[in-house]
């Protein structure tokens, strides 16, 4: 090697030494003396656009897509944590005004068009703060990727939120016949054009997601949701029960554990029970108590304590 090529290498080799040792040195200082930001910075536009990028980050380009993604999950999560957790509706985000979710999304992709995590997140998410948006996110992703199965499956289950039931179909259908795809995309077609607005259909299509996904922001969706269907049963089942009682006996119950031998008489779907805690509570799918309201003589959720989706 000559001497002219050793000074080539030897010279971007003391950069990075001197640069990581500055970082190394300085970082815990910069950190500690870091002034406040002002409130809405994290909503400052991107300077940078993912798709200008691409070609020119000499071969970064997936490091920098992966940062991009991990910016999208930080956004949104500081997002909810700094918000009322109670006031929290997870099908409509739109009051946390997270508009930089879906370019942070389309920078990822435009850097690593099969970045699937991506497309996934983004479908999951988006439909509750702009549909549009989540379509356009997944359309991209099955431009880019039509032998996943599973962006059709996403794609599906945005239209079948906007209770677009025929192009759900519609979706699922092209789903299905891509090599290798499950089974359950067939049958949902069926499912789509019979009883797409039903309980038994969207208890296919989270039971789905949490089966076949890794992802842990796809699979604490897919929970949650189960979790409230079962809710939805239990709540209209004790409604009945109390609508009963006050027709026998002219007035509600004082306490729903009045109501708990009959209701242990009831199969809920999926041979699902009622639960009740060790203070004698009913208690909802999270063991949260539910609550009287006798005024009305019907139950309704602890939104301070439950887990469950408050709307």
């Amino acid at each position: 090697m000559g001497a002219h090529s050793v000074r080539n290498l030897v010279l971007p080799i003391a950069i990075l030494f001197v640069g990581l040792t500055v970082v190394v040195v300085l970082g815990p200082v910069l950190g500690r003396n870091r002034p406040e930001l002002p409130p809405g910075y994290d909503d400052s536009d991107l300077s940078m656009n993912g798709s200008r990028l691409k070609g020119f980050a000499l071969g970064f380009e997936g490091l920098m897509a992966d940062w991009y993604w991990m910016r999208s999950l930080q956004y949104v999560g500081g997002k909810i944590v700094r918000s009322d957790r109670s006031d929290l509706n997870i099908d409509d985000l739109s009051n946390l005004n997270p508009r930089l979710l879906y370019p942070f999304l389309e920078n990822a992709t435009d850097l690593d068009p099969h970045f699937i995590a991506a497309y996934s997140y983004g479908a999951i998410v988006l439909p509750a703060i702009d549909p549009e948006k989540a379509i356009a996110i997944t359309e991209k992703g099955i431009a880019n990727n039509p032998g996943e199965w599973r962006l059709y499956q996403h794609l599906g289950y945005i239209y079948w939120k906007l209770k677009l039931y025929d192009k759900a179909a519609e979706i699922y259908e092209r789903g299905s016949q891509v090599p290798d795809a499950a089974p359950f995309m067939k049958s949902m077609v069926a499912s789509m054009k019979t009883e797409g607005g039903s309980r038994a259909t969207a208890r296919q299509i989270y039971r789905e997601m949490l089966d076949g996904s890794s992802d842990p922001s796809i699979r604490y969706n897919a929970e949650r949701r189960l979790l409230e269907l079962d809710s939805l049963d239990e709540r209209e089942a004790i409604d009945r029960t109390l609508s009963e009682f006050l027709k026998r006996n002219g007035q509600c119950v004082n306490s729903l554990i009045e109501i708990v031998p009959a209701l242990l008489k009831i199969d809920l779907p999926e041979n699902k029970e009622f639960r009740v805690d060790k203070s004698n509570r009913l208690v909802d799918p999270t063991d949260a108590p539910y609550l009287l309201d006798r005024e009305t003589c019907t139950v309704k959720v602890d939104v301070e304590r439950t887990k469950l989706p408050v709307k």
